[in-house]
This record gives C-alpha cells, structure tokens and sequence, in this order.
C-alpha cells in the first residue's frame, strides 16, 4: 500500500509539473499493481525496461537520418564545426555518466534516491520546461560525487 501511495504522490506530481512522461509511465505501473500482475510483469520491465526505451529514444532520433534528410555533407559541416565537437564531447560524457549512473542504481543498489531524482526531473519540466529524461545522468553525477566524497 505505501508503495500505491508513493506512486500516486509521484503521479500528482507528475501531472501537475506536467511531465507527462513520468505520468503515463506512473499510470502504468500503478494499472499493473491494482491488477496484481506485478509478480509477472515487473520483473521483465526491470530487466528489459532501460534497454526497449533506450532503442526507441536512439530510434526516433535517428528517424532524420533514416529519412534522408540528414546527408552525409551534414555529417561533414557537424564535426568540423566547434559546436558539432563539443556535442561530441558533450555525448561521450554523458553516455559515460549514464553507464556510472545505472550502475549505481541497480548493480549498487541505490534506487531509494528515485523519488528525489524524479521530484527533480518533475519541477525542472513544470518551471524550466525541461524534459524528465535525465535520472541516470543524474544518478551518474550522483555516483561521482559520491566516490569522491567518500575517498
């Protein structure tokens, strides 16, 4: 039953900072609860979850190329461009930080610090108009931080 509760917190939150990804994403877990179908369903959503979103992130993405409206001589203007290197930078480092922050969450086991990371991601998408996409980037930072602190 606390488990309902946190949920419902995070899906008010969620509507009201209109993050509707985190909402639908909490409607669905709270669905699969009430239907006492968690037994079955929750643990293929934990061990398939992270990488069945990430190919359709990376796949939408992708769709310009795919659609040929990316070319190659864009390609070419990109990386000889400051802003197309820092974005390479910038990607290798927050792929780098995503791997640390996954892995602080599951294989570490710190997933108690979910609720203040999807708190965040919630108030940064109703104030900033940010997109709730960035808790394993932050458990990432998270997790150097950490390693850091405790030296």
């Amino acid at each position: 039953m606390e488990s309902n509760i946190m949920l419902i917190v995070i899906l008010i939150a969620s509507v009201v900072g209109k993050a509707n990804s985190v909402a639908i994403a909490t409607c669905i877990l709270l669905m699969i609860k009430l239907l006492n179908m968690e037994e079955y369903i929750f643990p293929s959503i934990e061990k398939n979850g992270v990488t069945i979103g990430l190919i359709l992130l990376i796949a939408a993405i992708l769709i310009p190329i795919a659609k040929g409206t990316v070319t190659s001589n864009n390609v070419k203007s990109v990386f000889t461009s400051w802003i197309g290197i820092i974005a390479l930078i910038l990607s290798f480092l927050t792929t780098y930080l995503s791997g640390l922050g996954l892995n602080y969450l599951t294989v570490q086991g710190h997933g108690d610090i979910m609720p203040a990371m999807i708190l965040g991601s919630v108030a940064a998408a109703a104030f900033l108009g940010g997109v709730p996409v960035g808790p394993l980037i932050t458990s990432g930072m998270l997790a150097v931080i950490a390693k850091l602190i405790h030296k």
